[in-house]
């Protein structure tokens, strides 16, 4: 289930949130939502590439708070470029979907909370 949930996060959501907030380019915009996946391309630097108990977040060079803090800034200056605003929204949307797969695994796995980078970070 908790695949099924991440990726519809992922990949379908997206695509009602283009619909529903930029109806008339809504599929330029949904492309460049998918398009922020690339954001995932950190998980290469890591040995192993994927390990089901790791939680992202804090983890990969992309998804730590310096870079997640970065997206945010990026939605909230003045562009008149429309497209930059929708990848950083992309990208934090991208990040609070991998924060809910982290807050399930941490649900069932009590020492992969404490092995994980928010524990570390939240100390």
């Amino acid at each position: 289930m908790q695949t099924i949930v991440h990726y519809s996060l992922h990949f379908i959501a997206p695509g009602i949130i283009a619909w529903f907030f930029f109806r008339q380019k809504w599929k330029l915009v949904w492309g460049l939502f998918i398009a922020t996946m690339l954001v995932d391309l950190d998980h290469l630097l890591a040995s192993p590439i994927f390990d089901p108990n790791r939680c992202s977040i804090g983890f990969h060079p992309l998804h730590h708070p310096i870079p997640i803090l970065l997206y945010l800034l990026l939605t909230l200056l003045p562009y008149r470029n429309l497209y930059i605003r929708v990848i950083a929204i992309g990208l934090l949307f991208h990040m609070l979907t991998d924060l809910i797969d982290c807050i399930w695994l941490f649900s069932e796995c009590s020492i992969c909370w404490k092995e994980s980078k928010i524990y570390e970070y939240l100390r």
